[in-house]
C-alpha cells in the first residue's frame, strides 16, 4: 500500500437536523468575500450536467492545491439524489486514484431536511481524511442547506413536505458561508454555489432562482444544453441572467455531436468563451472515472477562465477610486474635500441598496449599503420592479429604438400620458408636455404660466412681434425663500438667492421674483410645532402661544382654514400681492411657483400646508397661474401619489420627474389644464410652445414611467398601500423619531411618507448647504452600511414606496445610535475644554 493510502479514515455520524426556524434573519444583506473566487453554477435546464461541472471544477481546483467549499442551497429528491454527496465522493475518488500527494480533509453535510426526507435515512454528516506524505492540507467541504424527499421543484416539495423556507432565510443562511471571515481569506479557497434546475426554476416560495440569489450577484458559469433545442434554451438562460445584471464569464456544455457551440459563439459575438465537454457515458453503471480524466483539460480551462475573470474584476474595483479622482468632475462636489479612500465604489444595485466594494482589515468584499438619499431622490423600485423595468425597457428599445415625437403617436408615450392624467393629474390636468429633467420641466411650466397670465390679463399679443410695447414690461415669479427648482438659467431666476445662485455659480442671476418667507412645521422634543417668521406675525397671533399639533394629520386638516392664523396668512399674502403686482407700472406677478409641502434641496423644510393652500387660493383670485414643482414630492415620495392631495388644492401646471420612471432613466413631464393649453392655439406656429429636445417623450423613458406609475399604486405589487390604496402606511418608527427629536444635538425633524430629515444643531455659523458639520457623522454611517449625502447640517433617510417597515426601522436605529454617540463625544469635548480653561485661569492667577 502506498504512503498516500496509509491512512484512509471514514467517519460517518448522525446528528439532529436543526430546525429551519433556528436560522434567524437580518435586515442587512450578507457581504460576499472577494478574497476567494466565488461563482454560481447555473443550468440552461434541469439535467444538463451542472453537478458534473461542479465536480470537474472541484477536482481541478483541488488538484492545484487549493481548497474548495461546495454549496447546494436547495436539493430535492434527497437522499436518493444528493449533489453535494456526489461532488464529495467523486472528487475524493479522483484524488485517491491520482495518488494525490497532499493531505485532504473532506466532508459532506446536510443542514436541514424535511421530515419526509429524514425518514429515508441518508448520512447527514460525513467526514474523510486522506493523509498524504507532504505539502499543505487541502480541504473540500460540501454542504446542502435545505433538502426535500420528492424529486420535484423546490416550490412543490416545500409545500408538500411541510418545510417552507422563505427567500430571506435561504439568502441569510447562504450568506453566512460567503462573507469575509467565514472561511480562509488568503484566496486559496474557492466557493461554488450550485443552483437547482434551470435559471428560472422556482425556489421554495416560487421566486425564480435567478431572482432569489440576485442580492449576491455572484458571477456564474452557465451550463448550457448540447442537445437538440439546446441552443435556444442556452440563449434564453443567458439572456435571463444578463437581464438581471449577472456576469456570465463562461458557458460550458456537453458535446452531443450537434456543434451547438458554433451557433452560441456566433450569437455571443465571442464576448464569452464557450467550452465543450466530451460526451457523457450513457451507461448508468459507468462511474465516470474515465470521463473526468478525459475532461480534465476542459475543466482546467474553465478554472483558468474563472480565475482570470475574478482577478480582472478585483483589479478593476481596486483601481476605480483613483481613476475616479483623475477623470470625473462630480456635480455638487468640492473635490478637495473628498479623500480618495472615501469614494464609494459601487459594483451594482439591488432594490434599496448599493453593493459596494470595500476593503476592511485587508479583506476585500462586496457589501450592502442602504441608499439613504435614494440616489438624489429618484429611487423607488424593489427587486421585482427593477427586473420588470429592465425587461420592459429592453422590449421598448428593440421595438422602437428612438422615434420623433412632434405630430406622432406611439404606445409608450400615449400609455404614459394616460396614466399621468389619471394619476397625479386626475381632476385638474388634461395635457402632458414631455421633457428630459425636472429643471427643464420647470422652465416649460414658466413659459406656460407667463403666456396664460398675458392672455388672461389682456396684454396685447402680436403673433409676429410678441408683446406689443413690451419695453419696461416685467413678469416676475412669486415663490418662497428656500425653494429650489433646478440648475438651468431660467429655473434659477425663479428661486431666491442661495448657495446655488451666488455669483460664483451663476453670474447672470438677478432673481426675477418676489420671495416670501414661509412658516414651517417641524417635529422637536416629541411634538409637531409651527414656526412663523417675524415678518408674518401679527398682533392677532401671540408668538408664545403658536399652535402645536398632536399628529401629522392635524397639520393638513382643512378645519384650520378658518383659524386666526389663516386670517393672518391671507392678510399677509394679499398685501404682498398688491405691493408687487402693479400692471400700470409694468410689473406683474406672472406665476406662483412652489414645491408643495416639502422644500427639498433647500434643506428639507416642511412648509405649513395651510400657508401654501391660502397662497394658491389668493393667487387664483388674482388670476395668477399656479405651478407645483413636484419633481421631488411626486409619486408617493410624501406618502400620497401627489403632494397636491395633501394640500387639498390643485395647480394649473405641475412638474414631475425623478420617481416617475422608477429611477432608471431621465424623463420629465409638465402637466397643464386645458385652459393653459388653449392659449397656445392659433393659426401661427409662433403662438405654439417652442420648446423641446431631441429625445422628447422617448419610448424608453415613457415605457419605464408607465410601468413604475402602475406598479407604485397597485396593491398587488405594493404592500405598503393602505386599505383604501390612497396612501402609504406609516413606514417609520415614531418612537425612534421621538427619541431622536429629543437629543440635544438635533434641532428639528421632518418625517412624512418615505422621508425622515434631521437638522443637526450645528455650532456658530456652520449651518446651511456649505456646512461640514455632518461630515464625520456621514462617514460613520457609511461604515454602518447607510449611504448618505447631507444637505449641509441636514441629514436624511429616504426609502422607496415599497421599502418594508423593518428595513426603515433598522436604518433609523443606526442613525439614532450614531447621533447619540455624537452627543456624548461633544459633551466629553466640552468637559475637556472646560477643564483646560480652568487650568489656564489658575495658572494666570
Amino acid at each position: 500500500m502506498s504512503p498516500l493510502l496509509s491512512l484512509w479514515r471514514y467517519n460517518s455520524r448522525r446528528f439532529r437536523f436543526p430546525s429551519a426556524s433556528l436560522f434567524s434573519t437580518s435586515s442587512t444583506p450578507q457581504p460576499v468575500s472577494l478574497s476567494s473566487p466565488t461563482f454560481a453554477i447555473w443550468g440552461a435546464n434541469t439535467g444538463v450536467g451542472k453537478t458534473l461541472v461542479s465536480t470537474g471544477l472541484s477536482i481541478s481546483v483541488l488538484s492545484s492545491l487549493q481548497s474548495l467549499l461546495y454549496l447546494k442551497p436547495l436539493q430535492t429528491g434527497y437522499p436518493l439524489d444528493s449533489d453535494s454527496r456526489f461532488v464529495f465522493v467523486k472528487a475524493l475518488d479522483h484524488l485517491r486514484l491520482a495518488n494525490f500527494a497532499n493531505s485532504v480533509v473532506a466532508s459532506n453535510q446536510i443542514l436541514v431536511a424535511s421530515e419526509s426526507a429524514k425518514e429515508l435515512g441518508g448520512c447527514e454528516h460525513e467526514k474523510v481524511e486522506l493523509n498524504g506524505g507532504e505539502g499543505e492540507e487541502v480541504r473540500l467541504e460540501c454542504k446542502t442547506l435545505y433538502a426535500w424527499r420528492e424529486p420535484v421543484g423546490p416550490h412543490l416539495a416545500a409545500e408538500r413536505e411541510g418545510l417552507m423556507v422563505q427567500d430571506e432565510v435561504v439568502r441569510e443562511v447562504l450568506g453566512r458561508f460567503l462573507g469575509p471571515g467565514s472561511r480562509d481569506e488568503d484566496g486559496s479557497e474557492w466557493r461554488l454555489v450550485e443552483t437547482a434546475g434551470g435559471v428560472a426554476s422556482p425556489g421554495p416560495t416560487g421566486t425564480l432562482q435567478c431572482d432569489l440569489y440576485r442580492p449576491f450577484r455572484l458571477p456564474g458559469v452557465l451550463v448550457g444544453d448540447g442537445r437538440l433545442g439546446g441552443i435556444s434554451s442556452t440563449i434564453s438562460a443567458y439572456e435571463s441572467l444578463i437581464l438581471r445584471g449577472y456576469d456570465v464569464p463562461v458557458v460550458i456544455f456537453e458535446d452531443n455531436g450537434l456543434s451547438n457551440e458554433v451557433a452560441l459563439l456566433s450569437y455571443l459575438k465571442k464576448r464569452v468563451p464557450v467550452l465543450v465537454l466530451p460526451p457523457i457515458p450513457k451507461d448508468p453503471s459507468d462511474d465516470l472515472t474515465d470521463w473526468f480524466l478525459e475532461s480534465a483539460s476542459v475543466f482546467t480551462s474553465l478554472q483558468d477562465e474563472l480565475l482570470l475573470f475574478h482577478s480582472r474584476r478585483v483589479e478593476r474595483l481596486k483601481d476605480m477610486q483613483k481613476k475616479a479622482m483623475d477623470l470625473f468632475w462630480w456635480p455638487f462636489t468640492q473635490h478637495d474635500l473628498v479623500p480618495e479612500n472615501t469614494i464609494t465604489v459601487i459594483d451594482s444595485r439591488c432594490a434599496e441598496s448599493f453593493s459596494i466594494y470595500k476593503v476592511k482589515d485587508g479583506k476585500e468584499a462586496i457589501i450592502s449599503q442602504f441608499d439613504a438619499c435614494a440616489s438624489w431622490w429618484t429611487q423607488g423600485p424593489d427587486m421585482s420592479l427593477q427586473t420588470e423595468l429592465s425587461r420592459d425597457m429592453g422590449y421598448s428599445v428593440s421595438r422602437y429604438g428612438h422615434v420623433m415625437f412632434p405630430e406622432n403617436v406611439y404606445e409608450p408615450a400615449l400609455n404614459c400620458a394616460e396614466l399621468l392624467l389619471d394619476g397625479v393629474g386626475r381632476g385638474w390636468a388634461s395635457r402632458v408636455y414631455f421633457s428630459d429633467n425636472g429643471s427643464t420641466a420647470v422652465e416649460i411650466a414658466l413659459k406656460m404660466a407667463f403666456r396664460k397670465y398675458v392672455h388672461d390679463h389682456s396684454i396685447v399679443l402680436n403673433s409676429q412681434k410678441g408683446i406689443e410695447n413690451a419695453s419696461g414690461f416685467k413678469l416676475k415669479v412669486l415663490a418662497l425663500n428656500g425653494g429650489y427648482h433646478g440648475d438651468t438659467l431660467g429655473a434659477m431666476e425663479a428661486q431666491s438667492p442661495s448657495a446655488y445662485t451666488g455669483f460664483l455659480q451663476q453670474p447672470w442671476y438677478s432673481g426675477r421674483g418676489i420671495f416670501l418667507e414661509p412658516p414651517t412645521v417641524l417635529f422637536t422634543n416629541g411634538k409637531w410645532e409651527l414656526s412663523v417668521p417675524d415678518s408674518l406675525v401679527s398682533e392677532k397671533l401671540n408668538y408664545q402661544t403658536q399652535p402645536s399639533f398632536g399628529i401629522l394629520a392635524d397639520i393638513f386638516c382643512q378645519t384650520r382654514d378658518s383659524s386666526t392664523i389663516a386670517d393672518m396668512y391671507r392678510s399677509y399674502i394679499s398685501q404682498r400681492l398688491s405691493q408687487n403686482s402693479v400692471p400700470d407700472q409694468g410689473t406683474c406677478i406672472g406665476a406662483l411657483l412652489i414645491e408643495p409641502v416639502i422644500q427639498g434641496a433647500g434643506g428639507m423644510n416642511m412648509i405649513d400646508p395651510l400657508f401654501q393652500r391660502i397662497l394658491v387660493s389668493e393667487c387664483k383670485k388674482h388670476r395668477i397661474p399656479v405651478i407645483f414643482d413636484e419633481v421631488f414630492t411626486g409619486f408617493w415620495r410624501l406618502g400620497r401619489e401627489s403632494a397636491a392631495e395633501l394640500l387639498g388644492c390643485y395647480p394649473d401646471i405641475a412638474c414631475y420627474a425623478k420617481l416617475m420612471t422608477g429611477g432608471v432613466i431621465p424623463l420629465a413631464a409638465t402637466l397643464a389644464t386645458e385652459d393653459v393649453f388653449q392659449v397656445f392655439r392659433g393659426n401661427s406656429k409662433l403662438r405654439a410652445l417652442l420648446h423641446g429636445h431631441s429625445y422628447s417623450a422617448h419610448a424608453l423613458g415613457c415605457t419605464a414611467a408607465a410601468k413604475a406609475v402602475q406598479w407604485f399604486k397597485d396593491p398587488r405589487t405594493n404592500p405598503n398601500l393602505d386599505s383604501n390604496n390612497t396612501q402609504l402606511k406609516e413606514l417609520w418608527d415614531w418612537e425612534a423619531i421621538s427619541k431622536i427629536s429629543s437629543l440635544p444635538n438635533v434641532k428639528r425633524i421632518v418625517a412624512i411618507g418615505t422621508l425622515v430629515a434631521i437638522e443637526l444643531e450645528a455650532e456658530g455659523f456652520d449651518t446651511g448647504y456649505a456646512s461640514q458639520y455632518a461630515t464625520s457623522l456621514i462617514r460613520q454611517l457609511r461604515e454602518d452600511g447607510v449611504y448618505m449625502r447631507p444637505l449641509g447640517n441636514v441629514i436624511y433617510l429616504m426609502c422607496g414606496p415599497y421599502t418594508s417597515q423593518d428595513i426603515c426601522t433598522h436604518q433609523l436605529n443606526k442613525v439614532y445610535e450614531r447621533i447619540l454617540a455624537l452627543d456624548s463625544e461633544e459633551e466629553e469635548h466640552e468637559l475637556d475644554v472646560s477643564n483646560v480653561s480652568t487650568r489656564q485661569c489658575i495658572s494666570v492667577y
